[in-house]
Order: C-alpha cells, then structure tokens, then sequence
C-alpha cells in the first residue's frame, strides 16, 4: 500500500469525495474542474448520484459505503493522495466508512466541506448524519469550510455579524482541533468577508462581492481550491487567501449556458493569454 503522506515527482495527486451534480456545476464535476485549473491530478469517489440543475435536485441515490470505501482504496492503491476533499457525503454510513478509510490510507490532509444544503434548498445530509460527521469525521480533519448555516449548526448559534463569524470559526476550530474557515457569504454588504481559525491564530479575508452573483457550486469550488493548494504546500492562511481570490474570479466570470451561469472554473488559465 502507497505511504500517501510521502511526497511524490510529477503533479500532486488531491481525492474528492462528494456526490455527482448532473448539472456539472457542482459535487464531483466542479471538484475535477478546479483540480486540473489549479496543476493538481484530481482523483474521485463518488458516495451519491444526484439529478439536478442550479434550480432543484430533483432525486438523490446513494452508494453502498462499501462502494464508496472500494473507490478510495483503489485510488489509493493507485495514486501517493496528497490531499483528500469531502463533500455531499448524505448518511451516517458513508461518514464513518470515509472516517474509517482516511486513516487506512494514510491520507496526510482531510479537508472537510460540511455539505449540508444545496444552493436551491434540498436537504443533502441526513439529520442522523450531522452526529456521525462532528464524532467521527471532523476530529480527523486537518481543516473544515462551513458556509453560515453549516456553522450555525456545528457552532450552535445563529451568526449575523463578522464578530459572529469570528466566534463561531474560533469555536469551531477549538472543538475539534483543527482549522475552521467560515464563509460569510451570506451577510449582507458589499464586501465578503470570510474567518480562518487555525492553531490559535485569527485570520480575516475580505473581497468585494459580485453583484448579480450565481454561486451554485461555489461551496465545493472553495473546498477543492483550497485542497488543491494545500497539495502543492502552501501554508493553511496563503491556501484560504488564494481558494478566496480563485472563487470569486470564478465567479465574476460565470458564463451564460442557456438560461444559468456556472462558474467559470479556468478563468485563472485565460487570464494568462
């Protein structure tokens, strides 16, 4: 079995594990994405098929979390995993099995996208799982990235202000020994300011908001970014400030398909020409 926390030639090698988004804008497809847009080998297991569109999830089939384990075992077998990435993980199952997996393989850093909601409104975790995500995922975590309502419900409390923001990733982080990163999005204003808590240090990114923003996948977008820099070493504090800046760009410069507006996701590789 591949010793995953070595370092390896050749491009860093991430996993994401997380769901399908038939819509391709989210889950799996926008994690491969920004993995090849940021000089990373991207790797998957998939834990849920999902039929969606930015608008609505319209049906969510799991995997058996013996499948889910198979798929990381076999990438692991396969590829030195620098980095893995979660996502939709949907049932207390799949969260103990990957819990489980992450430490047979090795794997040296767990990023955690707390995926809990989507965008349009659709439940993507199970109300039985968030147990078995705070006991037996994020204490294996090197770093989790909960949006507002995703850390209101791992912080307990409602979070209206930056000072909210700061508490609740400080607390956050503290409970579970590790970096928390929460994303203030969702308050209002015309900068978006989000709060990294990592090793008893406080940081704070701000950026101006996009206005008219379509922002479905940009959880998972943040989450893979983040996990993509992390595997070519950056410390924690310059990933989260580069994840931000990637996201946001990826954002301003969403391009019309039909009537929605995905994510740019290598507007960072024309910006180049």
């Amino acid at each position: 079995m591949n010793d995953n926390s070595s370092s390896s030639e050749g491009r860093p090698v991430v996993l994401t594990i997380a769901g399908s988004d038939s819509g391709g804008g989210a889950g799996i497809q926008a994690d491969l994405k920004t993995f090849s847009a940021l000089g990373v080998f991207g790797t998957s297991a998939i834990t849920c098929v999902t039929a969606q569109n930015p608008d609505e999830v319209t049906a969510i089939v799991a995997l058996e979390p013996e499948m889910v384990v198979k798929q990381i075992h076999t990438v692991c077998e396969g590829f030195p995993v620098r980095v893995a990435k979660t996502g939709m993980l949907y049932s207390a199952g799949i969260i103990k099995a990957v819990a489980a997996e992450d430490i047979v393989e090795g794997i040296a850093i767990l990023v955690v996208d707390p995926v809990m909601v989507s965008t349009s409104g659709t439940r993507l975790l199970k109300e039985d799982a968030i147990e078995a995500l705070c006991n037996d995922l994020l204490p294996k975590a090197r770093v989790v990235t909960p949006n507002i309502q995703e850390a209101e419900i791992l912080w307990g409390h409602a979070i209206s202000s930056v000072e909210e923001l700061k508490a609740a990733a400080r607390e956050i982080g503290g409970k579970y020994d590790i970096a928390c990163v929460v994303k203030g999005g969702h308050l209002d204003g015309d900068e978006v300011v989000d709060v990294l808590f990592d090793e008893g240090e406080e940081y704070v990114f701000t950026g101006a908001r996009v206005k008219g923003a379509h922002t479905h996948g940009a959880g998972c977008t943040f989450a893979s970014a983040l996990a993509a820099f992390l595997a070519h070493r950056m410390l924690m504090s310059e990933a989260v400030a580069r994840a931000k800046e990637y996201v946001a760009g990826a954002i301003e410069h969403a391009h019309q398909a039909g009537r929605h507006h995905p994510l740019d996701f290598f507007w960072n590789l024309r910006s180049l020409d």
